[in-house]
This record gives structure tokens, sequence and C-alpha cells, in this order.
């Protein structure tokens, strides 16, 4: 493990907006369950999930836009989000906080009815047949959100994946969860969801790498039923 490495994961022990559990600590009834507004944001707002938040610059950015909200960063790899935690710590936005976790076992940390919202930016698509699974719009971690998310919580898909959009949105079509916005090129359209603020201007890191080089970029926002 190189030297940066090591010391973003010995920094991340001490940020006070990273949540490291041990796989123990979450199967046995994860602390946070249920409590997260009250111990760790201090506040009733809605709280808005990035699964897969990579380097972080997502939620943070979204933090910043929407200071009503609090967003958890979600992603097995510290290293790479302690770049946002990091800036957020540095920056005081108390409104953003990091979990380091697999996602398959993102519902053991959110009570019912805790989440408003889930953003999933740029996942594997898992293209795979063997790794159908994996792919974090497969039902069966579609069933994970249900139990935590509102009744009429949100989920985005920002892909640069047209295999990801389109088995996303049969999926979606076949088992009769409500699409309310479905864009095959966020960038190339003369317009785009006036209901998803900043859904062009804040970027992940890969985001902006795939814009540039002129890669469509899809979107999704649905409901699930």
């Amino acid at each position: 493990m190189g030297k940066n490495k090591q010391a973003r994961f010995d920094e991340n022990k001490i940020l006070p907006n990273v949540f490291q559990p041990t796989r123990a600590e979450v199967l046995e009834q994860y602390k946070l369950k249920g409590k997260w507004n009250a111990e760790v944001f201090k506040n009733e707002n809605p709280i808005v999930l990035e699964l897969g938040c990579g380097k972080g610059e997502y939620s943070v950015g979204l933090a910043k836009a929407f200071p009503d909200k609090n967003f958890i960063g979600i992603d097995i790899k510290g290293a790479r989000f302690w770049f946002g935690a990091k800036e957020a710590n540095e920056s005081g936005l108390d409104n953003v906080a990091f979990l380091r976790t697999q996602i398959e076992l993102v519902d053991y940390f959110f009570a019912e009815n805790e989440v408003d919202e889930i953003w999933i930016t740029f996942p594997d698509p898992q293209i795979k047949y063997r790794r159908t699974k994996h792919r974090l719009t497969h039902p069966d971690f579609l069933v994970r959100y249900k139990k935590f998310l509102k009744k009429d919580g949100l989920i985005h898909l920002k892909t640069d994946s047209e295999f990801l959009h389109g088995y996303t949105l049969g999926l979606l079509q076949g088992a009769g969860h409500e699409i309310i916005t479905a864009h095959h090129d966020i960038y190339g359209a003369p317009e785009y969801e006036a209901n998803t603020p900043l859904l062009r201007e804040i970027q992940t890191y890969y985001e902006d790498l795939f814009a540039k080089k002129g890669k469509t970029i899809t979107y999704i926002k649905f409901r699930l039923h």
C-alpha cells in the first residue's frame, strides 16, 4: 500500500464526518440506524444517499447546493472518498458525511422511512451476465432500498453506460415502478429535467472526463412501487 493511501486511511479514522463500522457492528444492529439526523446532523432535514460515491465530489457538491438537506456518500473505498470528506471538513460543511461499507449492506444502516432520496452515480454496469445481481438497479437492490426509502422517495441514476440505462428502464417498466424522467443524453439535449436542479452543473470526477470526451451521459429519475 502506498504511503499516501495509508495516510488517507489513517486520517479517515479521525475525520468527524467519516464512519467506518466493522461488519460485526453492522450486522449486530448498527448504532446510528434510525438516528442519523438526531446524532450526526443534529436536525430533521431530508437525508439523501449517494451510492458508490467515489471521491465524494458529487456528495459535497450537492451538500453545498442544498444546505437544507443532509447527504451521506457511501463507498467501500475509503482512500477515495477521503478527498470529499477532507474538503467537507475543511469547508465546515456539516450536512455531509461519508460511510465506508459495501453497498450490499446498505439496508442495515437506515431505518424504515429514514431516507428521502438516493443518487446512484456512474456505477460499474456489471455487463457480464454472471454479474447481473451486482448491478445497483437490480431488483435485489431495489428491495433493499425500499426498506428505508420514504413512500414517495426518489432514486436518481446517472450513468455513461447505455447498457445500464436500457437495462434499468426495462426493469422499471416491467415491474410497474414509476419512471418520472428518462434522458438519453443530458448534455446533448436542448433541455433537461427542470425539476432536478444542477443535474449537469454538479459532476463526478468520471462524469467530467466522459463529458469532455463527448460521451453520452444518461439519467433516470424514478420511484418504487
